[in-house]
């Protein structure tokens, strides 16, 4: 495994790790083409209009044409990037996605900003915590959501070379860089973080800190946790969980996202199929977010490493005797 992972002290948001992707992919790529609803300062796709103006296209406020003019880039042989806010993108055009890119299978990459409650203070109704749901319901959708600046440009890096329709959430507040050594994103593929027998996390997405954070405080109460950064929701790395399960006896899952239909329900999903073992949801549990800073309500709804240890000791205390 190399050196172990760690967060550092450098702190950058995922969306800007687009921002600065999309550019290195304009310059290597003549097919990338970028669209924006009226939203690029926000989504950082402005970074990409100001360098390649010819191969961007902002529709404006209206998210179904978004996706709509995507999908006609994607049959004429480009590569659509296509942006807005999580909230818009998997909600109000969500059926445009469904019958328009993913149905015809169309090469189209949705990249959704400003996803979970660290949206902040803009409130409940921007803070989308269904999209995971909602996304990978569709069939043959792919669906990513990546845990630091750095693997947030390997995966845009990745959904350019992959041929197909991707939803990928990245989020708005600057969070810790992971420092990794030999990492290497691919679709579909957990990446072990830490190695233990007694419960393994399973974490995507700003919660990834987070459950590295509760690794260490559970390792000085003489717990040794696994931690899986399950970067991609759909396809799920199936063979990594069901060792982890095996292995340990318990998980417990992190998501900025409600724990009805994310992460945590698809990996229930699998184990109740393959080998049941007890999983315990960190995440919104079935609740509307509220306005105030993004770390303030990773506070307030129980979303940060100590709960994560809580959990981890409950999922511990339900194994099979």
């Amino acid at each position: 495994m190399g050196a172990p992972s760690q967060s550092t002290a450098d702190k950058k948001a995922t969306r800007d790790a687009y921002g600065e992707a999309l550019v290195e992919l304009g310059a290597s790529r003549q097919d990338v083409v970028v669209l924006d609803a009226d939203l690029s300062g926000s989504t950082k796709t402005a970074d990409f209009k100001k360098k390649y103006p010819e191969r961007f296209f902002n529709v404006g406020v209206a998210e179904q044409n978004l996706v709509g003019h995507a999908a006609g880039l994607a049959l004429s042989g480009f590569v659509p990037f296509a942006s807005s806010f999580a909230m818009f993108l998997s909600g109000r055009a969500w059926e445009v996605v469904r019958n328009s890119v993913v149905y015809p299978k169309l090469n189209v990459k949705l990249v959704a900003s400003h996803g979970g409650i660290t949206v902040g203070e803009d409130g409940a109704s921007h803070q989308c915590i269904e999209d995971f749901a909602i996304m990978r319901v569709i069939p043959e959708m792919t669906v990513i959501c990546p845990s630091d600046f750095n693997e947030t440009k390997q995966v845009i890096h990745a959904i350019a070379d992959y041929k197909g329709p991707v939803y990928v959430r990245v989020g708005r507040p600057a969070i810790p860089v992971i420092e990794r050594e030999n990492y290497k994103f691919q679709i579909g593929k957990a990446e072990v973080i830490s190695e233990g027998k007694d419960v393994c996390i399973i974490a995507n997405g700003v919660m990834v800190n987070e459950a590295m954070i509760a690794v260490g405080l559970l390792k000085e109460k003489g717990i040794h946790a696994s931690l899986l950064n399950m970067a991609t929701i759909k396809p799920l790395d199936k063979e990594a969980i069901v060792a982890k399960a095996k292995e340990c006896g318990a998980i417990v899952t992190c998501e900025e996202h409600n724990v009805i239909g994310g992460l945590g329900s698809a990996v229930s999903e699998l184990l109740s199929e393959e080998y049941p073992v007890p999983v315990i949801k960190v995440g919104m549990k079935d609740t509307f977010g509220k306005s105030g800073t993004w770390s303030g309500l990773l506070d307030y709804f129980g979303l940060r490493a100590k709960d994560v240890v809580t959990h981890a000791e409950l999922a511990i205390s339900k194994k099979k005797k």
